[in-house]
């Protein structure tokens, strides 16, 4: 294997058979690594200032997937932040937990999510003792950083872990305009998507152990249950390729990349009409450009309509041909990283200055703005709501968002991206939700998470 035979003439696509190789003598395993892959992993975790470190070939996901399972006891309980990634609610699902959710800041004037504060980290422990381990997002999609430092420390006093989903954040801890990363500040697992903002292939990520209190050998063993026994070589040369040039280069390549972000940052603080925004403790990579309260003048009726960050979106790719990472309610994120060039900055920042120009500011009017996670009541965990559904037992049916409020869900609601469930299977569908929702929907954004595209199915009885 591979049946390719690393003969690139059998189909004549340019792809990568000649280093698309499995398990053969010399190359090591993933699962049971005592090799060349071994000293790669120990690079890995010498250069991230971990005690452990693994690679992932199935993403993140694998990693928070066996970082929860295996720092948690079947039906035990877990203080999560509920803006974590959906991945961590398949493990909370897998492992019958019982979530108790922390929540991020709101910031209403920037309409962003923002971190998650150690002094409620602290009273939600004091609640509940017998939480078994804490899990947080770091900085999160839209660029929010928390003080794992502290939060780690009060994790520690209850000798719990502290598992710190860091996949936005690989990029951390190589040059001073970025925080440290959640290994230096005593995190027990901290997991990075390496190609989410290093220069590594789509799929490729680190999952990294330190410290006495995750369990390691139940960590592992739920790697190898969840990762392929198929680990892509090619993948984990492309790891080893990322770590080889943080070791060698990382001083010239931030110093560029960072330099362009200062750059593309000062000419996006002179716009007038739109805004880069960012929360209070901010990976100033994310740059995210609100458009809250901010109106376009139509040029066939004159009429001033209301423009949104889905708006937006569009036109930076339909006027532009520039893919934004994102669209919400109110504001774009465009994710950079060090592959960008100056000169894919510049064409950004004479987007974004050319629309600006064509709107205008009011007061608020009917536009979609985003809000915080709506506190919707927490009626069954999701895998006792998942069971109901499996069950045939409960009647069901099917709503559409205008009629949701007050019912509980049976499904996952959420944009993709992120992935962060708006709505949970177990959860009261609040008013505020379902309304967002509708709103999302009326903007043009795709609820994903529902088997029926405009309605979610509910307990019909409540």
């Amino acid at each position: 294997m591979p049946g390719h035979k690393r003969n690139p003439n059998v189909t004549g696509a340019d792809l990568p058979y000649g280093i698309d190789i499995t398990e053969i003598e010399g190359f090591d395993d993933l699962h049971h690594a005592d090799g060349i892959l071994l000293e790669a992993e120990k690079r890995a975790a010498r250069v991230y200032s971990a005690e452990e470190t693994h690679y992932l070939v199935n993403g993140s996901t694998a990693g928070l997937l066996s970082a929860v399972m295996g720092c948690t006891a079947r039906g035990g309980k877990i203080l999560m932040a509920r803006n974590c990634h959906k991945s961590v609610y398949n493990a909370v699902y897998m492992k019958e937990l019982y979530p108790i959710y922390i929540y991020p800041e709101f910031d209403p004037e920037t309409e962003l999510n923002g971190e998650i504060r150690p002094e409620k980290v602290r009273l939600l422990l004091e609640e509940n003792k017998d939480v078994q381990a804490v899990v947080i997002t770091s900085p999160t999609y839209d660029g929010a950083v928390s003080d794992t430092e502290e939060i780690a420390g009060i994790a520690h006093e209850r000798g719990i872990p502290l598992i710190v989903d860091e996949a936005h954040g690989a990029h951390f801890g190589f040059h001073p305009y970025f925080p440290d990363n959640s290994n230096a500040k005593g995190a027990d697992v901290v997991i990075h998507s390496f190609h989410k903002t290093m220069p590594s292939l789509t799929q490729t990520a680190l999952i990294h152990m330190n410290g006495k209190l995750a369990d390691r050998k139940k960590i592992r063993k739920y790697l190898h249950i969840i990762q392929t026994s198929s680990p892509s070589y090619v993948l984990m040369s492309a790891i080893d390729e990322c770590i080889r040039l943080l070791e060698e280069n990382k001083d010239r390549m931030f110093e560029n990349y960072t330099g362009l972000l200062r750059e593309i940052r000062n000419e996006l603080s002179l716009l007038k009409n739109m805004r880069l925004v960012q929360s209070r403790i901010f990976d100033r990579s994310k740059l995210t450009i609100s458009v809250k309260d901010t109106f376009l003048k139509s040029r066939s009726t004159e009429k001033i309509i209301p423009f949104t960050g889905r708006d937006l979106y569009i036109r930076l790719l339909k006027e532009y041909h520039l893919q934004a990472e994102m669209a919400a309610g109110s504001y774009v994120i465009a994710m950079t990283a060090p592959g960008d060039t100056r000169e894919g900055m510049k064409r950004l920042a004479e987007a974004l200055t050319e629309t600006d120009r064509i709107l205008c500011r009011r007061d608020p009017g009917p536009c979609v703005k985003d809000r915080e996670f709506g506190r919707n009541e927490q009626v069954y965990t999701v895998w006792e709501a998942e069971n109901m559904r499996d069950s045939g037992k409960v009647c069901t049916e099917h709503t559409v968002w205008n009629k949701a409020a007050g019912k509980t869900a049976l499904e996952y609601a959420y944009l993709y991206p992120p992935g962060i469930p708006l709505v949970v299977p177990g959860e009261r569908i609040s008013e505020d939700t379902a309304e967002q929702i509708r709103k999302y929907r009326e903007a043009g954004f795709r609820i994903e998470g529902t088997e029926k595209r405009e309605e979610i199915e509910v307990l019909k009885d409540g």
